[in-house]
């Protein structure tokens, strides 16, 4: 159990943001160093940035519930049933949307909601008509979303607006 916890945790640093300041020790929580009591003995030979990703990981981890805390598990299983090939796929396009301004990703996980809200069906036939269109279309394809996005925010402004 001990393990898994320190796995979850881990697995958790990979979607945490660097925080400012490496963290020592002495000032984490009491809970924060049971979670972390396996890297006690060599905490001041860990880098500072990975340091402040394992306290803000363990922080996150005991902030969880249950259910979040079972699923953060399974995802982990999944992750590590992964090649490292297509590990480090995910991680380059994870690395690519935290490199998106705040606004790009609302818009992208907006999408990613509406392509969940479709029948299976309709997202198989999304994902064929994309893998056959070519790099060229592809990026026109992008393009007039963007541009929809676009005036779909300008719309609510001016929506936003007229209200005020």
């Amino acid at each position: 159990m001990r393990d898994s916890l320190r796995l979850c945790v881990i697995v958790l640093l990979a979607w945490c943001a660097v925080p400012a300041l490496a963290v020592e020790w002495s000032e984490l929580s009491a809970a924060q160093q049971r979670l972390l009591d396996p890297y006690h003995h060599q905490w001041t030979q860990i880098p500072k940035e990975r340091r402040a990703h394992l306290a803000e990981g363990a922080e996150r981890w005991l902030s969880m519930n249950a259910t979040q805390r079972r699923s953060m598990r399974e995802r982990y299983g999944r992750w590590q049933g992964f090649s490292a090939q297509r590990r480090d796929q995910l991680m380059q396009r994870f690395n690519e949307f935290r490199s998106l301004t705040p606004e790009q990703q609302d818009q992208l996980r907006t999408r990613m909601h509406r392509f969940k809200q479709l029948t299976p069906e309709q997202q198989r036939t999304l994902r064929e008509r994309f893998k056959d269109m070519s790099p060229k279309q592809r990026a026109r394809s992008f393009e007039r979303m963007k541009h929809n996005a676009e005036e779909r925010r300008r719309q609510h402004q001016k929506e936003h607006r007229t209200r005020d």
